[in-house]
């Protein structure tokens, strides 16, 4: 249960979503800058202390800014986060991308994958039932602040060769439409700042399978999981003719 003052849940959303376009911890002073919140710069950082405290925010050794922990991370993606839909022109532009390959299964697959990692900006991914795992983007990574340690790509990379463990996250409720999972929900071997985002999907045919997206904790939720959704619905549409 979140015990938040609705301040605390202002400063608290301000505060990671400066965090998810700068990548960088955020202090008192850019919140009193850049948002409109009702309270002093005082109290704000009295505020952000009360919340490091219960767990919501992290402050790194080297800045005096805060940024989210993966429990701030999923309060906001699960009660404060507001989806940005994608529109009828991309939802077409992606389904052309794709089209044309609709008859062939694995083919149609790949190019699916390749898509929802040029769309997201992150490392995309699907696994069937049928087995083997289709993975795309893996230069996108490299762009992002998180993964200039090269400890945290390389970890991030040597799971992604490993079907099993990949499997493994697979594990949420099957009635969930979106899986996003942060922290410990990766396993012991991504305890790090990565973020994965995943949806299940059945085809006419009962095959299943998952299609999602590897990327840094802070990726900008928001966009990702409608544009997850929608390339889930795409495949469940698509398949009708495999």
């Amino acid at each position: 249960m979140h015990n938040l003052t609705q301040r605390q849940v202002e400063i608290l959303r301000s505060i990671i979503e400066e965090y998810i376009a700068s990548a960088e911890p955020v202090g008192s002073e850019t919140l009193e800058k850049k948002y409109n919140l009702t309270a002093s710069p005082a109290t704000i950082r009295n505020e952000m202390v009360r919340l490091t405290d219960m767990g919501y925010l992290q402050k790194p050794h080297s800045s005096a800014g805060r940024m989210p922990t993966s429990k701030g991370m999923k309060f906001y993606v699960e009660d404060l986060m507001k989806e940005k839909e994608l529109s009828t022109v991309e939802e077409v532009s992606l389904k052309e991308q794709v089209w044309d390959d609709r008859e062939q299964a694995s083919k149609c697959l790949r190019e699916v994958v390749r898509s929802l990692a040029q769309k997201t900006g992150n490392v995309a991914i699907a696994i069937t039932d049928e087995g083997g795992l289709i993975a795309a983007g893996y230069a996108n990574i490299l762009k992002m602040p998180e993964f200039y340690d090269m400890r945290t790509t390389e970890a991030l990379l040597s799971i992604l060769e490993e079907e099993d463990y990949i499997r493994a996250l697979f594990r949420g409720e099957e009635e969930a439409d979106i899986h996003i999972l942060l922290g410990e929900d990766l396993g012991p071997r991504l305890q790090g700042p990565y973020g994965f985002v995943y949806a299940k999907y059945t085809t006419p045919m009962q095959h299943t399978g998952e299609i999602g997206v590897f990327g840094p904790a802070r990726q900008n939720y928001s966009q990702v999981v409608p544009t997850v959704r929608y390339f889930k619905q795409l495949i469940q549409e698509i398949a009708k003719g495999w």
